[in-house]
């Protein structure tokens, strides 16, 4: 799995490398539009080409901005469309029912503008936090203005590190990675008791109208 994780590695540096500005957009795009491709490497190999006096270190971080906007828009649109009609209709299967989506518009309605914003600044979230807010169809505009200005700071931050560090941003890396487990590790369990207690709650109320059957008169 390393070999694999550092076959990967090397390609998004080569990838950007040979791309300039369109590798950091497309990349970046992928990354916001629900593919995990880590923007832990690809925004410092920006930085590192902007030392090295290939690129402009503002472009890098705009451009990677930008292309976390432009990717977002995808999965949001997927979560607004089809993944709201998927979930009103089959969600019942994965113990999602309509009132869940109902209280997820109201919950993003409320908490909405916080949660997409510190989202982009967050590993693993920010790479599916679209899905939802479309789902919630939280206003386009505000999401988008909120996207944008959450993958600012991310963008221009990892950028600025690959210009400070140079040849050594690979040094980042270990900082990260025990981030994300963590966090992919607590949204796993989050995830995972929600469904532990729809699952019981299904099953005793499964439970109460079998007696309530066994109990009826007979016809």
């Amino acid at each position: 799995m390393e070999q694999i994780l550092d076959a990967f590695k090397d390609w998004i540096v080569d990838f950007v490398g040979q791309g300039g500005y369109w590798g950091i957009f497309l990349l970046m795009a992928l990354e916001s539009a629900l593919i995990p491709i880590p923007s832990e490497v690809t925004m410092p190999v920006g930085g590192l080409l902007a030392a090295e006096g290939r690129l402009s270190f503002f472009w890098v971080g705009m451009v990677g901005a930008v292309a976390n906007l432009v990717g977002s828009w995808g999965a949001y649109a997927l979560g607004r469309g089809e993944g709201r009609k998927l979930l009103m209709k089959y969600g019942k299967y994965v113990l999602i029912r309509p009132h869940d989506v109902e209280r997820a518009d109201r919950w993003f309605e409320k908490y909405g503008d916080s949660t997409v914003f510190f989202s982009r600044l967050l590993p693993v979230v920010r790479t599916f936090i679209s899905l939802p807010a479309g789902v919630a169809r939280m206003p386009l505009l505000r999401f988008s203005v909120l996207t944008f200005l959450g993958c600012l700071p991310w963008s221009f931050a990892l950028a600025w590190a690959g210009l400070l560090l140079g040849d050594n941003w690979e040094e980042l890396l270990p900082y990260f990675e025990p981030i994300s487990y963590a966090i992919a590790g607590i949204v796993a369990v989050v995830v995972g008791v929600w469904f532990f207690k729809r699952y019981r709650k299904q099953k005793l109320a499964e439970g109460q109208d079998d007696v309530a059957d066994a109990g009826g008169p007979e016809i």
